[in-house]
C-alpha cells in the first residue's frame, strides 16, 4: 500500500473527526501518512461496483503505519510496545452481507493460528458493544500473555465492520447484469504487528540466564539459530 493517503480515503475508512489524536497530516497537503493499510485496502474498490459472482475478495496490506499514539496518556512510554512507526500485516475482506459472519470468524482463525505456530500464550476477547465505537459492528481481540507486566495485551484487533464503511466509500456489488447494486460488507483483522509480537516473543521465551529462545517456527528464517545469547 502506499504510505500516504487522501483525505477522502480515510475519511471512507473511519471518521477523521474521531482518528486525527492518532494520524499523521502532511501540512500544506491532503495527505495523511499511512496509520494502517485497511484504509488504504479499502479505498482500492472506492466508488465501484463490484461483480457479485467475485466476492468475497480477500486482500493483504504489509506495511510500515505511522501513528501519534506513543506513549499516549502516559502508556507504554518505554519499550517498542507503543511506537510512531511499526510493521504490520493486515488482512482485509469484501464480501456479501450474509458472508460476512464466516469470514470473521475465518479472519479471527487466520490470526489464532500465527499466534499458535509462535507458541504464544493469549486469549480472545468478543468486545463489548460499548467499547466498539463507530466503525465496527462487531470485534475480537487477541490478547497475549506478557510475563513482564502479568496481564495480556493486545497484539490483534479483528473487525467486521458491516456496511459502515462500504456506504461512506460507496462501495457496491451487483449479482447480475441490471440488478439493484447493494452496499458490500468489509472486514479487517491484524495478522501481526512486528514490535508487539517481538516483545510477546522475548518476554515468554527469555531463558533464566538471559538468553531467549527462537521460536522453532522462525529457526529457518534465522540461519538456522535456535537462541540468542551474548556473545
Amino acid at each position: 500500500p502506499p504510505y500516504m493517503l487522501r483525505r477522502e480515503i480515510v475519511e471512507g475508512a473511519v471518521a477523521l473527526s474521531d482518528f486525527e489524536e492518532m494520524i499523521y497530516k502532511i501540512e500544506g497537503e491532503d495527505l495523511y501518512l499511512l496509520a494502517t493499510s485497511e484504509h488504504a485496502l479499502l479505498g482500492l474498490h472506492a466508488n465501484e461496483i463490484l461483480d457479485g459472482n467475485k466476492l468475497p475478495l480477500r486482500y493483504c496490506g504489509i506495511s510500515p503505519c505511522f501513528r501519534k499514539e506513543a506513549g499516549a496518556h502516559g502508556k507504554d512510554t518505554k519499550g517498542i510496545f507503543r511506537v510512531h512507526q511499526f510493521e504490520k500485516v493486515e488482512q482485509f475482506v469484501f464480501c456479501k452481507p450474509e458472508d460476512s459472519p464466516k469470514e470473521h470468524e475465518l479472519l479471527l482463525r487466520n490470526a489464532e493460528e500465527f499466534i499458535q505456530s509462535l507458541g504464544l500464550p493469549y486469549r480472545v476477547v468478543n468486545i463489548c458493544s460499548g467499547e466498539l465505537g463507530t466503525v465496527a459492528a462487531k470485534k475480537y481481540d487477541i490478547e497475549v500473555w506478557l510475563p513482564a507486566q502479568g496481564k495480556y495485551r493486545e497484539v490483534v484487533s479483528c473487525s467486521n465492520c458491516y456496511s459502515y464503511q462500504a456506504v461512506r466509500s460507496n462501495i457496491k456489488y451487483r449479482d447480475k447484469p441490471g440488478a439493484t447494486p447493494n452496499y458490500v460488507h468489509t472486514l479487517n483483522s491484524t495478522l501481526v504487528a512486528t514490535e508487539r509480537t517481538i516483545v510477546a516473543i522475548l518476554e515468554n521465551y527469555q531463558q533464566e540466564d538471559g538468553s531467549v529462545i527462537i521460536p522453532e517456527v522462525l529457526v529457518p528464517y534465522m540461519n538456522g539459530q535456535e537462541k540468542i545469547k551474548k556473545i
